[in-house]
């Protein structure tokens, strides 16, 4: 067997140890943590973090594992909007897996530091001249102001800024 030289990429030096360490904590695939954002969409995901999945002991013959229940940190604020939530989440969980892995959820509720969104790049200055001569013909100021925001945001989103 020959070894890979030069640089690796830090994940393939962790990920046994991540998977291990999330093993311990009841989850079987370490997804529900490190795509939890794509699970239950960015909003839920700043406001709420997977812990662990507990599942049920098994009985003897059993075929199929039970569902377990998913434990989940919440910031108090949010926890009865969440709570109210729960179904959804779940069922977003077990489509996500394509199984019913998850069949309830339980909350606990802690200060949590809200991830916030990374700030998008700065465009060029070329691109802001640009858009300065495009909106010098507005008079009103508001609309100038809308077509600013809706000029960057085409601009980020074409990848020109």
């Amino acid at each position: 067997m020959s070894r890979r030289r030069g640089p690796r990429p830090l994940a393939d030096l962790v990920a046994a140890e991540i998977a291990e360490t999330l093993q311990k904590a009841g989850f079987a695939a370490t997804e529900v943590v490190t795509r939890w954002d794509e699970i239950v969409g960015e909003d839920l995901a700043r406001r709420c973090s997977p812990i662990k999945i507990a599942w049920p002991r098994r009985a003897q013959g059993l075929a199929e594992p039970e569902p377990g229940t998913l434990h989940v940190r919440v910031e108090a604020p949010f926890a009865l909007e969440v709570q109210h939530l729960g179904p959804i989440i779940v069922e977003r969980v077990n489509a996500f897996f394509g199984w019913r892995c998850v069949a309830a959820m339980r909350l606990t509720q802690v200060p949590m530091t809200a991830r916030r969104k990374p700030a998008p790049p700065k465009p060029p200055p070329a691109d802001e001249k640009r858009l300065a001569a495009a909106l010098s013909g507005f008079e009103d100021e508001r609309l100038r102001l809308a077509m600013e925001r809706f000029g960057r945001a085409v601009g980020a989103r074409s990848g020109k800024s």
